[in-house]
């Protein structure tokens, strides 16, 4: 259990910080921020591959995470109550 948090608090990072670079605009929140988005994404993700069997695909779990992530950030981008913008 404790590897995969860790697990997912390194993926998460990535997938956070990428999500974020996807998602249009600029996001006001903070790198803790980015990275907690990032790590449900991560262990969401995780979970939906294994419910739907394709967890030994890694760069497919990779991009379900990628996907989750972006909507992650952006909800927490949107919850932060600062405005966003170029």
């Amino acid at each position: 259990m404790i590897f995969f948090l860790i697990g997912c608090v390194i993926s998460g990072a990535i997938a956070g910080g990428l999500g974020r670079l996807i998602l249009p605009g600029r996001q006001n929140i903070s790198v803790f921020a980015t990275i907690a988005a990032g790590a449900v994404a991560a262990g969401v993700g995780t979970g939906i591959a294994y419910l739907l069997g394709f967890a030994d695909r890694s760069w497919l779990v990779f991009v379900v995470q990628i996907v989750l992530a972006v909507g992650c950030v952006a909800i927490v981008a949107s919850a932060s109550g600062k405005k966003s913008g170029s």
